[in-house]
């Protein structure tokens, strides 16, 4: 299975103006069904997407914390990277289509800002954890998300 990962334009624009603190801000990510449809240009805010995993079977609505994140700079090159995410099916199969990467708290007015999002497998297809198994996102090597200068 093939992942990739978008940008929402929003977050350029939120880096800009000061609204993300890579440094310090909390970050989570969540499952998503595949009844929702994300929208790089519309999306802003995690209230704007919907059809979240349902809390059971191994997953807590609302997502898991990010663990380990840095924001390295060097050479100008910047880097937003954290440990691998794990949920283990317990009970029952975890069904997802998408993760969504979000700031957590009120930025600068806005509650939950969004990083961006995984499209879980390129088919697409719906990617599932039966019981005693993982979800695992394994987060690029070169970070989740990398900003060169040149």
């Amino acid at each position: 299975m093939a992942a990739s990962f978008t940008l929402y334009q929003s977050f350029a624009e939120l880096c800009a103006d000061g609204t993300f603190d890579l440094d310090s801000n909390t970050f989570k990510v969540s499952l998503h069904t595949s009844s929702h449809t994300p929208s790089a240009s519309g999306d802003i805010v995690f209230a704007d997407v919907d059809a979240e995993v349902s809390n059971a079977n191994g997953y807590t609505t609302g997502g898991a914390t990010l663990g380990s994140v840095t924001w390295t700079r060097s050479a100008g090159v910047a880097k937003l990277d954290a440990a691998d995410t794990v949920w283990t099916a317990s009970g029952g199969s975890i069904v997802a289509r998408y993760a969504i990467l979000r700031a957590t708290g009120t930025l600068n007015g806005l509650v939950d800002p969004l990083v961006g999002y995984i499209l879980l497998d390129t088919t697409p297809a719906n990617v599932t954890a039966t019981d005693g198994n993982t979800l695992t996102l394994i987060w690029n090597a070169s970070g989740i998300v990398t900003i060169s200068i040149t």
